[in-house]
Order: structure tokens, then C-alpha cells, then sequence
């Protein structure tokens, strides 16, 4: 996360954070969601970042002040979280967009007189109408609430 961070501070994309750093786009994505990394693989991105190594290894730093604008706080989590889920809603729009439009396409070129991408558009609507409602917490049936609730009940004690 602290990679994520760092990179989201100076506005760069994964991209352009693979190319600055000589690392592949993967291999970053991969150190954003938290797998381990090689130690030639942090050094450079301490480099890039211009920090210690010891920094984006998550242990303390120091001085306060560079601890505070490297360690990712539980709001900034989900904060980040949450924007990753609207991204990857978005995703999925437009990945339902394109396709549909593709089928429909298909299907008038090659049978105009019925029309069956309907049925693909209609099944595939409620999927991204069920991912936009939870992406959004619409309806949040599975909140915090019910995950405090049911930690609570295999404890069987408060938290």
C-alpha cells in the first residue's frame, strides 16, 4: 500500500511508475496489492520515490515527518479501496458497452430478423446493475454492521 500511496502522491500511473522505476507494469501491480518484492525491485523503487529503502519496507522511519507521508493510514485504505471499486465498475461498464454493442451488431449482420443479443444484454444488465448497487452500498446488506455483527457471534463475545 505504501507503494500505492507514494505513487498516487506524485500522480503517476503504474505505468509510468514501471518505466521510471525499470520494472514491468505487472511486477508493480503485483507490489501494490501486497506480494512480497525482491530487493532489487524496492531499491529501485526507493530510488524513484527518493526515500529509504528501509521506508518502503514499512519499517519506522526516524523522524515523525517522514513517518506520517509514508505509512498508509486505515482511512487511506479504504479510502483507496473504494476508489478500485468504482474503477473496477467502470471497468466492467465498458467492457458491457463494448461487447453488447459488438453482439448486436453481429446479430444484425447476421440475422436481422431475430434479435438474440437481447437476452445476452439483459443478463449481463442485471450483473452490472448488481455490481453498481453494491459498488455504491445502494443497498448494504453486507456492511460493516453485519460483519461486526457476525465476528461478535463466532467469538460470542463484543468486540
Amino acid at each position: 500500500m505504501i507503494v500505492r500511496k507514494l505513487r498516487l502522491q506524485r500522480g503517476w500511473s503504474q505505468e509510468q511508475l514501471a518505466q521510471l522505476s525499470g520494472l514491468s507494469t505487472r511486477t508493480v501491480q503485483r507490489i501494490e496489492r501486497g506480494q512480497s518484492a525482491g530487493l532489487e525491485s524496492m531499491k529501485s523503487l526507493a530510488a524513484v520515490f527518493e526515500i529509504e529503502l528501509t521506508q518502503l519496507q514499512q519499517e519506522k522511519p526516524m523522524d515523525s515527518q517522514t513517518q506520517a507521508s509514508t505509512e498508509v493510514s486505515t482511512q487511506e485504505q479504504a479510502a483507496i479501496e473504494y476508489v478500485r471499486g468504482i474503477k473496477d465498475f467502470y471497468t466492467h461498464l465498458s467492457t458491457y458497452v463494448l461487447v453488447v454493442s459488438a453482439l448486436f451488431v453481429f446479430n444484425y449482420w447476421t440475422n436481422p430478423s431475430y434479435i438474440w443479443a437481447w437476452w445476452t444484454a439483459l443478463g449481463w444488465g442485471i450483473g452490472i446493475i448488481s455490481h453498481a448497487l453494491a459498488v455504491f452500498e445502494v443497498f448494504n446488506l453486507f456492511g460493516a454492521d453485519w460483519e461486526k455483527k457476525q465476528i461478535e457471534k463466532r467469538l460470542g463475545r463484543k468486540l
